[in-house]
C-alpha cells in the first residue's frame, strides 16, 4: 500500500520537526512523481526577504526522499538510504509559496531491487525544481541516493 501526502506529513511532524515548523509539507506522491511545498513567511526567512536556502533543500529532498521511502517500504524488505551528495543551484529570490518536483521515481525501483539481489549499496541522481506561484524556478538540487539491503532482514 502506498504512503499518502496525509501520513507523510505526520511524518514530518513528528520525525522531521525543524521542516514541520518551517512549513514544509508533502502535496502529492506516486510512484513516479512527488510534489512539496513550503510558504515564505518570518520563520524560514534570510536576511534578504526571501527564504533560506536550506529551507528550501529540506522541501526538495523531502520531494525525493518520499517517493525513495514509499518505494522502500512496499518492497517488504529492510533498506537503508541516505543522501551521498547534493548539489544545488538558484535562479531567483524564493518568495510566496515555492513547489518542489521531482519526476524521477523511476530509478529508484530498479537500485532497490539491484541492491535486494546483490546485497550491494546502489546509487542514484534525482533531482527536484522549485518554481515559485508564477511557475519560474527559484532553485533546482539534485540529490545522489544511496540505498542497501539489510543483511538477512526482510520486514
Amino acid at each position: 500500500m502506498s504512503l499518502t501526502a496525509s501520513k507523510f506529513n505526520k511524518f514530518i511532524m513528528f520525525k522531521l520537526p525543524s521542516a514541520w515548523l518551517c512549513g514544509v509539507r508533502v502535496k502529492s506522491i506516486s510512484e513516479r512523481s512527488s510534489s512539496t511545498t513550503v510558504r515564505h513567511k518570518w520563520i524560514n526567512q534570510n536576511p534578504f526577504n526571501s527564504m533560506f536556502w536550506a529551507v528550501q533543500g529540506m522541501a526538495a529532498e523531502l520531494s525525493t526522499g518520499s517517493m525513495v521511502i514509499n518505494q522502500i517500504r512496499q518492497s517488504g524488505h529492510k533498506i537503508s538510504m541516505l543522501v551521498a551528495n547534493n548539489k544545488a543551484s538558484f535562479t531567483k529570490k524564493a518568495s510566496g509559496r515555492i513547489t518542489f518536483t521531482c519526476n524521477d521515481g523511476d530509478k529508484i525501483a530498479d537500485a532497490i531491487q539491484n541492491t535486494i539481489r546483490t546485497g550491494e549499496g546502489q546509487t542514484f541522481w534525482m533531482q527536484s525544481i522549485g518554481t515559485n506561484e508564477d511557475g519560474v524556478v527559484v532553485s533546482t538540487f539534485d540529490f545522489q541516493w544511496t540505498v542497501k539491503a539489510k543483511q538477512n532482514a526482510k520486514h
